[in-house]
């Protein structure tokens, strides 16, 4: 069923024998906004205040029973993280973090938080980014989503880059180190994952040039040496 990176999470809703798949209508890092939320025992006393609050939630890379989905909350701060299901019968909207590509928060004294304005700074001047699908996730994504104030004056900038195609280790090395020349800049970290056809890695792993990098699947991690290689045994 993959595993759950959220401080806590709740037990699967479903027979540990049953059948598991992941739903491909949503992808991980979507964000959903939900109708409703199950309630599972040992759920954190902050979970209900915060989905009253803004009732979206995350998709988790893992697996569920036909029905469910795995999905993350969040609260106030980074040890308010919740692993928990979702019905799929109760999603009103998914957003993908490529849906964000034109978005910034409406409040002049929001967009100006080094996140945002980073972000801001990519969408005009990174045009290397352009060949691609890409877009925020993390608390900028979900203040964007939610209109939730997530980010602060010391977040970083979470991004997703779908790579569904070979991306060189040459070009990787180029795109990380203009991404961290603007991140210097706003002064801040940017953390990049690229969703690959073997899950999701991170950039500054495939751009170091080790043998084998971390994918993060639904299955669970594992390392290998070629995230595309999956297109060519079935090309």
């Amino acid at each position: 069923m993959g595993t759950c990176a959220a401080p806590t999470c709740a037990a699967p809703p479903f027979a540990a024998d049953s059948e598991l798949q992941r739903d491909v209508r949503w992808q991980p890092h979507d964000l959903l906004r939900l109708s409703r939320l199950p309630s599972f025992d040992g759920e954190p006393d902050w979970v209900r205040t915060a989905f009253a609050s803004a009732p979206f939630a995350v998709v988790r890379r893992a697996q569920s029973a036909p029905g469910y989905i795995a999905i993350g909350l969040r609260g106030n701060g980074r040890a308010q993280r919740y692993g928990t299901w979702a019905e799929v019968g109760d999603v009103e909207a998914a957003i993908a973090p490529e849906d964000l590509a034109v978005s910034l928060p409406a409040d002049a004294e929001r967009r100006a938080l080094p996140a945002f304005a980073l972000y801001a700074a990519l969408r005009h001047e990174a045009l290397y980014l352009d060949a691609f699908s890409w877009g925020p996730t993390g608390s900028a994504g979900f203040e964007l989503v939610s209109g939730m104030p997530t980010v602060t004056a010391t977040s970083d900038l979470d991004l997703l880059i779908r790579t569904p195609r070979t991306l060189s280790r040459e070009r990787a090395t180029q795109m990380l180190t203009e991404l961290e020349l603007h991140a210097q800049h706003a002064g801040i970290r940017v953390d990049v994952q690229l969703e690959t056809p073997a899950g999701g890695i991170a950039l500054a792993e495939w751009a170091a040039g080790k043998p084998r990098v971390m994918a993060r699947h639904a299955q669970g991690p594992r390392l290998i040496a070629d995230p595309w290689a999956v297109l060519a045994t079935h090309a």
